[in-house]
């Protein structure tokens, strides 16, 4: 169960509690693409509809690490195993049903957004499993992912790489599958994502499974200036062992709980963020993919 602090902090910030350990929010750029502001980077390299995205998580307090460029406040963080759960249909039946509470609000201002696209958004096709924690803590992974499916999603799955033995015991797999590198080396690892059980063996574990799934892959780079923006070929060399279809390399955006660890100084510049994103496609052979310059955002792809 969700400690009754991070539950009255969750609702708060707008979260929805789904049962006893998920959670639903509207993502920042669902919002932006009702008001005509523009999308999500995601929609411009992926091509799925911001508007549209359901932005999701079956472990809202569940994770091993407490990254400190998290926007999460990590003094919650869980990383016991879930000793009971909810069901698939029940998580998503009931994320769908708390969008849809979610975004009542609009209704009181149509004529300021896009009425067909706030009409849309009540029927979500796009899951964003990543809205906070460490989503394979979920015993039911295949089981969720499958609920999605069936009733029309894409699927885009974001993990920190550290539970490989729940990747290898994926049956089914997301339309999209992320594994966030944050560090270049184990001592990087450890001062950037401050485990409470080291994962450095698992993520290369992880990374190397990836090579073999039979879905979109993409490795994500969070870049947090003066932590882990280094050795560009302590990168590639990870990023070797799973050779995904893609590389985000992403800046650190200094937002929720990271504000009380890092500062506006450790947010990058896009062009620094473009600067080592060109290293390392000269080390790893990836081609420039696209960019978006408000989410400080480069895609590198085969």
């Amino acid at each position: 169960m969700i400690e009754n602090g991070l539950r009255e902090l969750l609702q708060r910030q707008h979260y929805k509690i789904l049962g006893s350990h998920g959670g639903v929010k509207l993502c920042h750029w669902l919002k932006k693409s009702l008001k005509g502001e523009g999308v999500c980077y995601k929609e411009l390299f992926y091509g799925i509809k911001s508007h549209r995205c359901l932005q999701f998580t079956p472990t809202v307090d569940h994770c091993n690490h407490r990254c400190v460029y998290c926007w999460r406040n990590t003094e919650y963080t869980n990383c016991a195993p879930m000793a009971s759960f909810d069901e698939p249909e029940f998580l998503v039946s009931e994320a769908e049903r708390m969008q849809k509470m979610l975004l009542t609000g609009f209704g009181g201002i149509l004529g300021r957004i896009d009425e067909r696209k706030w009409l849309e958004a009540h029927h979500p096709n796009q899951a964003a499993i990543s809205l906070a924690g460490e989503p394979l803590y979920y015993p039911k992974m295949s089981g969720l992912l499958q609920e999605f499916h069936d009733r029309g999603y894409t699927t885009f799955l974001v993990s920190n790489g550290t539970r490989s033995d729940m990747i290898e015991g994926l049956d089914v797999l997301p339309t999209q599958f992320y594994i966030s590198l944050d560090a270049p080396t184990h001592e990087i690892y450890k001062k950037v994502c401050r485990p409470l059980v080291d994962g450095w063996s698992g993520l290369k574990r992880s990374l190397e499974l990836m090579g073999g799934m039979e879905c979109r892959t993409v490795n994500r780079l969070t870049l947090v200036r003066d932590w882990n923006i280094m050795d560009a070929k302590g990168y590639a060399d990870l990023i070797s062992l799973a050779e995904p279809d893609f590389v985000e390399v992403k800046a650190f955006m200094l937002v929720g709980g990271s504000r009380n660890r890092l500062t506006l100084d450790n947010m990058p510049t896009h062009e620094e963020v473009r600067e080592f994103s060109s290293e390392l496609s000269d080390i790893l052979g990836y081609k420039f993919g696209g960019e978006k310059v408000d989410s400080r955002v480069v895609l590198l792809r085969k």
